[in-house]
């Protein structure tokens, strides 16, 4: 491929290039290695899903999230997995390729931006599972307060997704260099995934929380963008003041990122 074709070093043009030969590359791994390929990218969402629908629906009475409670649920599981998914692989960001970070010329925020696109792609893989949920829903659900209708809702899709991208760069910038000077925070970033799952509107409502949780609720940035996509199928969960605090705390995550990532730029390629 000639010079041209990719942009002079150290352009937007090459390092684009660049971000899509990484992501791609992970892509490929990810799935020629692997017998069950692509299934994988959908199988703990599912399996996820299957386990609560069934606690919440058939084990006992159900008082959080909306009907039909499966699709409530793959609407913010899928874009959870994203999010997970990419904060771990943060912890290991730069240890993985330490010998590529140190010697290429291409900017190292590029070690984190693969790992956003390489997942959100993924993400985007595993939206045919949420269409046939929503298409099963139809054939067979028969009690009519239970069937889910997609409205206009949906164009509120591509605007969570811009948004999750914001806040897990902001992110990424934040906890890739610091994994590297502090190993322990590999192990930390893992159990506070954990806990995050279930301070996070997954398997409920940020309206189905008590009293003060509720505002703090809203004060999580994933709760504004789950809310996001969720609109096509339930738009009675606008919350103008969800949003408005995940914009700005995911614009205020992605500044400290960019600021704690030029900082820590030179002590993490000393310490790779």
């Amino acid at each position: 491929m000639s010079h041209a074709a990719v942009g002079a070093p150290g352009t937007p043009r090459r390092y684009l290039h660049s971000l899509w030969l990484l992501s791609a590359r992970d892509l490929k791994v990810r799935y020629s290695t692997s017998f069950l390929g692509y299934l994988w990218s959908v199988l703990d969402p599912l399996v996820m899903s299957a386990i609560y629908w069934f606690v919440f629906t058939q084990i006992f009475r159900r008082d959080v999230g909306e009907a039909p409670y499966i699709i409530f649920l793959i609407s913010a599981l899928l874009p959870w997995v994203w999010f997970n998914a990419s904060v771990s692989d943060f912890t290991r960001a730069f240890k993985k390729d330490a010998r590529l970070v140190r010697s290429t010329s291409i900017p190292r925020s590029i070690w984190v931006n693969r790992i956003v696109l390489s997942k959100g792609i993924e993400y985007l893989f595993s939206l045919p599972v949420l269409v046939l949920f929503i298409v099963v829903n139809l054939i067979v659900e028969l009690d009519p307060n239970q069937t889910v209708q997609v409205g206009w809702g949906i164009l509120w899709m591509p605007v969570a997704m811009i948004l999750q991208t914001i806040l897990l760069i902001g992110l990424g910038l934040l906890v890739a260099p610091l994994c590297v000077l502090f190993v322990d925070l590999e192990r930390t970033t893992a159990l506070i995934l954990r806990a995050m799952f279930y301070a996070t509107p997954i398997i409920y409502n940020v309206t189905d929380l008590p009293g003060i949780f509720q505002t703090l609720g809203a004060f999580n940035p994933l709760a504004g963008i789950f809310m996001l996509y969720r609109m096509p199928f339930f738009p009675d969960q606008w919350n103008p003041f969800t949003l408005t605090i995940s914009v700005l705390m995911s614009l205020l995550i992605l500044a400290l990122g960019i600021w704690t990532f030029r900082s820590l730029e030179r002590p993490v390629l000393k310490e790779l």
